[in-house]
């Protein structure tokens, strides 16, 4: 079984295309399709659509609800914990990910290409402002956290029972998940694909966010912020 994870937070409006595209997505794919929706303390009434529209999908599916919202990466961990399949995906609910994407992650995991899959964008439809806010994300990145880093960054991957089993035990409430998918090492392959444009809804992923979680990530991956002093680069005694 493949099971993916989906986080949910202000995804209102995205839920019945969402529900559309996984309802398709399950067919296609070599095993059944096991759902694990993941509502992140959103305010809005994706929990109630989800809720009610559980009995109706032919598939597989859990819905669990944080507390609060505690980001998306948590809720990954979250999924990934309740998940019972042999096979994992980790796909957003807004649907700028084609969810074809999934298919191609579960084939190489069941085939043992790879132990983790990784989606980098090729091409991103997005708007001038969001496309460069990225590419200087991901710039940073790379020369910071992880030379691994493909330039498009990443998004969205698959991994099977035994790279899943090594992240949940990698227990850091305040890190970042993608940076530990390339920290464990595994057998990986990169799958690009081109990103879509949102239809419904508006991004939660503030440029503050990705701040945010860039600074997570060069605190728990990197040495630099102990070898500056004065705003100059210093090398350790």
């Amino acid at each position: 079984m493949f099971s993916l994870i989906i986080p949910v937070y202000k995804n209102e409006a995205n839920v019945p295309a969402l529900l559309d595209a996984l309802c398709a997505l399950a067919p296609t794919l070599p095993e059944a399709l096991e759902v694990v929706f993941v509502v992140d303390g959103s305010p809005d009434r994706s929990f109630a659509l989800l809720q009610a529209a559980l009995p109706t999908l032919p598939f597989a599916a859990q819905l669990l609800a944080h507390a609060r919202n505690f980001g998306s990466f948590p809720a990954i961990r979250t999924g990934l914990q309740a998940a019972r399949g042999q096979r994992f995906g980790v796909m957003a609910a807004d649907l700028q990910e084609p969810p074809e994407l999934m298919r191609e992650f579960d084939i190489s995991l069941l085939n043992g290409e790879c132990d983790v899959a990784i989606g980098t964008r090729r091409t991103r439809a997005d708007g001038a402002m969001a496309q460069a806010s990225s590419r200087l994300f991901w710039a940073l990145y790379r020369r910071w956290v992880s030379p691994e880093m493909p330039e498009g960054g990443v998004d969205v991957f698959g991994c099977n029972l035994a790279f899943r089993d090594q992240l949940l035990a990698l227990e850091e409430p305040r890190s970042y998940l993608i940076a530990l998918i390339f920290w464990l090492g595994f057998r990986r392959k990169v799958i690009s694909y081109r990103r879509k444009v949102r239809e419904h809804g508006k991004s939660a992923w503030t440029f503050r966010k990705k701040l945010d979680y860039l600074m997570d990530s060069m605190f728990s991956f990197t040495d630099l912020p102990i070898l500056f002093k004065d705003g100059n680069p210093k090398p350790i005694p």
